[in-house]
């Protein structure tokens, strides 16, 4: 399957489903308007644009799911999980509303616009509020199949988009893993778009690769099936490391398991550049987690 954008995923479907389902709305704060031109175009009162005013985007979502709608609000992601988290957690989580909130960005996707565009703590932020389904797909038509799945679910759902991407897709389902290499020994679960490195890092090392686009709701499940008796289990996350252990830890409490996490340092990001000039001064490239890797297994 040919890599696909996950941007332009993202604005096709949104557009489409604001089309076949009148129930649809979208709320967005100055972010992404292109994607969706024709669209507002031709639904005016469907398709809105606020301005740069976020805490405002998430309060008209929940009027539009407060009348019967179908709500999706769109930013970068600092702009969309960290600015707007009251209304996100009061509006939406408390009220127990439904809406689709999309971020991309996360977690240095614009490394070069420094700190106010990096958002490493999105999905934490998110799994603080009760009931918020997290998504985190790979490629394009992950997004489309996650977008296509959860936006009429009634549940409040964060989807976390990336510039990055793997370059096959894979049949994400909301809770799924899925095995994509065989091994023996330790278990490797990579989420989202660290798949492609990965695997390319574990290449001559007899390990289980799995990877998921679901860690609320998460196969706990599927996990323990996978990691079976096996004692070490590392993820590799594309935002804070830790930030899936509670809900890993969770997965398997009853199993003595060494649980690792390889993702970004909680640490400030103060240097500037493309993205792959952040993954390898923080050793999230392929070598970066090869080594990592290697160090975690020989212990």
């Amino acid at each position: 399957m040919v890599m696909r954008d996950m941007r332009q995923a993202f604005g096709a479907t949104v557009s489409d489903l604001v089309h076949v389902d009148e129930r649809v709305a979208v709320v967005l704060a100055d972010i992404s308007t292109s994607y969706f031109e024709r669209a507002i175009g031709a639904n005016p009162d469907r398709v809105i644009n606020v301005g740069i005013m976020e805490q405002t985007m998430v309060g008209v979502a929940a009027g539009f799911a407060m009348e019967g709608f179908h709500p999706i609000a769109h930013s970068l992601s600092p702009f969309m999980a960290e600015r707007p988290y009251e209304q996100l957690k009061v509006d939406f989580g408390y009220q127990g509303l439904g809406g689709t909130f999309v971020g991309f960005g996360g977690s240095y996707d614009y490394a070069s616009s420094g700190g106010t565009h990096h958002a490493p703590a999105d999905v934490g932020v998110m799994l603080g509020i009760p009931g918020m389904e997290v998504f985190i797909p790979g490629h394009g038509d992950e997004m489309d199949a996650v977008l296509r799945s959860t936006y009429a679910n009634g549940r409040p759902t964060y989807i976390r988009g990336s510039l990055t991407t793997n370059t096959d897709a894979h049949d994400v389902q909301p809770g799924r893993i899925q095995v994509v290499r065989r091994g023996t020994g330790a278990t490797v679960l990579v989420f989202g778009p660290m798949l492609d490195r990965t695997v390319a890092a574990t290449e001559g090392l007899d390990v289980i690769v799995a990877y998921a686009a679901s860690l609320r709701p998460f196969d706990e499940v599927g996990l323990a099936a996978i990691v079976g008796d096996a004692p070490v289990l590392v993820v590799v996350e594309p935002f804070y490391e830790g930030t899936s252990a509670a809900v890993l830890t969770d997965a398997l409490a009853n199993r003595p398991v060494r649980y690792t996490s390889i993702g970004m340092p909680r640490a400030f990001i103060h240097s500037y550049g493309e993205p792959g000039d952040v993954d390898a001064d923080l050793g999230l490239d392929t070598a970066g987690i090869a080594r990592r890797l290697r160090a975690i297994l020989m212990r």
